[in-house]
């Protein structure tokens, strides 16, 4: 097989490649370029970097295998950077990640990968893939520290089809003593922490820059802190500052803590209450995409997450006649934030996953 392999510069895209070439693979690295740091005001190094792309191409030579930068940076920046700040603009916390992959890694990328002739797209993503039954499964990952099925919810049956995974089966130690002993330049290599256009976690700066550039702004601009009967409690400094569940940073005194239970664009208010306040048992998603490729006719238990780092819940969903689906919690849930992805798994195997609005 044919296989174009996603190379990050980092230690698990280059231990897949290896994997791959074990596994007799005809293999071809690449690198996506996706941003310039002064796209988003960044001075330092981050992981579009010209040491990134150093260091894949050091793996690629060492794997002896053909590697290519591919310049994504208008898509990137139109589909991932774009929405990213149009989504705070809305008072929404993205997860851009996800729509990296779903418009770069798992569209674009599949469209060169036909181009140069291949199968199959690799990345060093740590999930897995399964055909039963005439349908492909994405299921997570045998290492739940690292299991990353969270962000590939969006793909369907003909990306899985044309998708390798080859690290789904390996733990991350298991894969640095791999890359130790292959003696990649990566193998040590830290594993990114941030997304990777806000290194320094200051989303604000980014989403301004962003808008400014776009001459959009008006909800950079102030408002005012209400509580949840839309009393006036004071001003602050732009929604964008602001995301569900959050408690520092509000720069008011209320003799209290106060949470960040809402979000209304259309009024500039920020919704200030207590921690009781941010649970809720119900949500909306919209957007979603069942990895089958079809919605079921009733409703269906399930357990679901609704940010990455969480533990999945028990829950009931319910399919929409306008394609937005119900989703009951047993249990009622903290900071169930718009934007965010809530992903909805069967065991080990992800049903599929939407935004939550």
């Amino acid at each position: 097989m044919k296989v174009l392999i996603a190379m990050s510069g980092g230690v698990d895209s280059a231990v897949a490649a290896k994997l791959l070439l074990d596994r007799g693979n005809d293999c071809i690295g690449c690198t996506m370029k996706l941003y310039t740091n002064e796209d988003a005001g960044i001075l330092s190094k981050t992981c579009c970097s010209a040491d990134d792309v150093e260091d894949a191409k050091s793996v690629a030579r060492r794997l002896g295998i053909k590697h290519y930068v591919f310049n994504f940076k208008d898509d990137f920046r139109k589909k991932v950077m774009d929405k990213f700040a149009e989504s705070y603009m809305r008072g929404m916390t993205p997860n851009p990640c996800i729509d990296c992959n779903r418009y770069l890694k798992f569209e674009k990328l599949l469209l060169r990968a036909e181009e140069l002739g291949c199968d199959a797209v690799a990345t060093g993503h740590y999930a897995r893939i399964e055909k039963k039954d005439g349908k492909y499964l994405l299921k997570k990952a045998l290492d739940s520290a690292k299991d990353q099925s969270y962000v590939l919810y969006m793909l369907g049956q003909s990306q899985l089809a044309r998708t390798l995974f080859p690290l789904g089966e390996l733990t991350k130690d298991e894969t640095r003593r791999l890359a130790e002993k292959e003696g990649f330049v990566n193998a040590a290599k830290p594993d990114s922490q941030d997304i990777c256009f806000v290194p320094d976690g200051d989303y604000a700066k980014v989403v301004k820059k962003i808008c400014a550039e776009k001459g959009q702004g008006e909800n950079g601009k102030g408002g005012n802190f209400v509580d949840t009967d839309g009393n006036i409690l004071g001003a602050h400094d732009g929604i964008i500052n602001y995301t569900v569940g959050q408690r520092r940073g509000l720069r008011i005194a209320l003799g209290e803590r106060a949470y960040v239970c809402r979000i209304c664009p259309e009024s500039g208010d920020v919704v200030l209450g207590k921690n009781e306040d941010l649970f809720s048992r119900t949500a909306v998603v919209s957007d979603f995409n069942w990895i089958s490729g079809e919605a079921p006719t009733g409703s269906i238990r399930c357990k679901v997450k609704i940010r990455y780092r969480q533990k999945e819940t028990p829950a009931t969903l319910t399919p929409k006649a306008d394609g937005t689906v119900q989703i009951e919690f047993d249990e009622k849930q903290r900071a169930v934030t718009p934007g965010q992805a809530a992903v909805v798994y069967d065991g080990d195997i992800v049903l599929g996953g939407g935004t939550i609005r």
